[in-house]
């Protein structure tokens, strides 16, 4: 299975360097444009699938790639972002003052501890993995393009390619960048990783 991943276009949550998790925030202008772009690099790439988180930025950036292939967007809200619970919507330094002890816990180990009401490393993993398994069996030797978040596909080429979870943060994810991993039997291979330029055509 060949896999493209792409993350959503921007939204003013992005923009503002909130947190913004499961909550339903959707594209802004330049995130509209950005799903242009995208869908304009991937017109002529053969996609067998199509699969998205259900959020709104999400399915929106996967409707716009969607278009020129005639194909059904499959949502799933396996593929959503990670839950921050309470601190969704707010800034890191909001966060800082309000939960400072529990903001130097969650970043020194996010695979085991949970923001408040909201989901570890682990349990993203967990949802990521039972969706990566069902794609390899439904769609071996095809062409599958997943629109989703940073965290998950974060998470996704951690769990594809054998990578300690808590190293996850070192996977630079771009909005509406491409990524391309090749499934194999016993192995991935990540062949294009957060490419943007065709954000930087004019």
């Amino acid at each position: 299975m060949k896999l493209l991943l792409t993350r959503h276009g921007e939204t003013d949550f992005n923009l503002a360097l909130r947190y913004q998790g499961q909550s339903d925030i959707p594209l802004n202008q330049t995130g509209m444009r950005q799903a242009e772009q995208i869908a304009k690099r991937l017109s002529r790439e053969k996609i067998d699938a199509l699969y998205s988180s259900d959020l709104s930025r999400a399915v929106d950036t996967a409707r716009t790639i969607a278009e020129p292939h005639q194909i059904e967007i499959v949502k799933d809200s396996r593929w959503r972002e990670l839950s921050f619970g309470a601190w969704e919507g707010l800034s890191y330094e909001e966060m800082n003052a309000g939960w400072r002890d529990l903001v130097t816990s969650w970043y020194a180990d996010p695979v085991r501890t949970s923001t408040p009401s909201g989901e570890t490393l682990t349990q993203l993993a967990a949802r990521v993995n039972s969706a990566l398994d069902e794609l390899k069996r439904k769609h071996k030797d095809e062409t599958v393009l997943l629109v989703a978040h940073s965290g998950t596909i974060q998470t996704l080429l951690c769990l594809a390619l054998g990578v300690d979870l808590k190293r996850c943060r070192q996977f630079r994810v771009s909005q509406a960048s491409l990524t391309s991993v090749g499934f194999y039997e016993d192995n991935a291979i990540l062949n294009l990783f957060n490419d943007v330029s065709h954000l930087q055509e004019k």
